[in-house]
């Protein structure tokens, strides 16, 4: 068994990170910390997790890094920054899922987080934990910046028709809905239950911090000088993500074409799912799991591909994600601990 530990584990994705961790069979979770409620057993806090006997203790990244041979990362951004350089001096193995290894370059950064980068030359090791579109990258690899969830759904919903050269343009739309876990677990007005239910907005429309997530990992792609225009949206669900990516591709091409070449391309993946052709993903479909489901259409009187992908925020989105590539850095089967079937309703 191998050591691991959360930093950060009181919040939503650290909490997710925590019920995946304690069903894995090759890693034994020793140590969750958190600055709000170091004391306070995790069962308390989360009463589901009574599997877990651990009481959170202080962020202290040098004592963690005395108990745990990999650490998760589960904390805001900045916050990452600071830690890392200590762990991976200490010889642990970081999985990152912070914001703050995934753009290379520390200029854009600082302009889209308003922060300056105290770690840069580790921006160039760090390696982006998307498995499916670069995997090779990840075996070895001492650190591992996890994408964000919008991130993580877009690429993975264009990145078949970018590879096989089918995107004419590089400007590209993406709409996308996410449940409120995605604001993290402190409160806000918009999150508030009385703002939130029955109600569906847009936010942080045209400076959303995964813009340019999003563009370097088109450009990692292929795409050739990538804008993306991205509108998030809020959603009244607890959790589950939907992006639309709309793509401009030769008029007259053909779905049954378009959705061989997605097809083929996820043949191998054990967490991504293309639905039949004329079939819609559906967040409901993929709640708990480490799944991602992609749906095609094309409008021919615009020329524009439409991919449509769903995936659960916390789980394809960050914790299931970290622990996928936690296997994959450390060499274990890159499915263990996240094929347990989840309710399907």
């Amino acid at each position: 068994m191998l050591s691991a530990a959360i930093i950060g584990g009181a919040g939503y994705a650290g909490a997710e990170l925590t019920r995946l961790l304690l069903g894995h069979p090759e890693f034994e979770l020793v140590a969750v910390t958190s600055a709000r409620d170091e004391g306070r057993p995790v069962r308390d806090l989360y009463p589901a997790l009574q599997a877990c006997g651990l009481v959170y203790s202080a962020h202290d990244a040098e004592e963690v890094a005395q108990d745990a041979e990999v650490v998760f990362l589960a904390v805001p951004h900045t916050a990452a920054m600071a830690m890392v350089p200590t762990l991976l001096d200490a010889g642990r193995v970081v999985i990152d899922a912070s914001a703050d290894f995934r753009l290379r370059d520390a200029g854009v950064y600082s302009s889209w987080y308003q922060a300056e980068h105290t770690a840069p030359a580790l921006l160039a090791e760090a390696v982006y934990g998307l498995p499916e579109l670069w995997r090779s990258a990840i075996p070895g690899a001492r650190l591992v910046a996890c994408p964000g969830c919008y991130p993580t759904a877009t690429l993975l919903a264009a990145a078949p028709a970018v590879r096989a050269g089918l995107v004419r343009s590089g400007r590209v739309i993406v709409d996308a809905i996410s449940g409120v876990s995605g604001a993290g677990r402190s409160l806000s007005e918009a999150t508030h239950y009385v703002s939130a239910t029955e109600s569906v907005a847009a936010y942080k429309v045209g400076s959303h911090r995964h813009t340019p997530e999003i563009e370097q990992g088109l450009g990692d792609l292929g795409l050739t000088d990538a804008s993306v225009v991205f509108t998030p949206h809020l959603a009244p669900l607890d959790r589950g993500l939907l992006s639309t990516v709309y793509l401009e591709v030769e008029q007259g091409m053909s779905l049954d074409d378009v959705h061989a070449i997605y097809r083929a391309a996820y043949a191998s993946e054990p967490f991504v799912t293309v639905c039949v052709a004329g079939g819609q993903p559906a967040t409901g479909h993929v709640r708990g799991s480490n799944r991602a489901h992609i749906g095609l259409a094309i409008d021919q009187r615009s020329g524009m591909l439409v991919v449509t992908c769903a995936i659960d925020n916390l789980v394809k989105g960050t914790a299931g994600q970290a622990v996928q590539c936690a296997n994959l850095a450390l060499g274990l089967d890159e499915t263990a601990g996240l094929t347990a079937p989840v309710p399907v309703v």
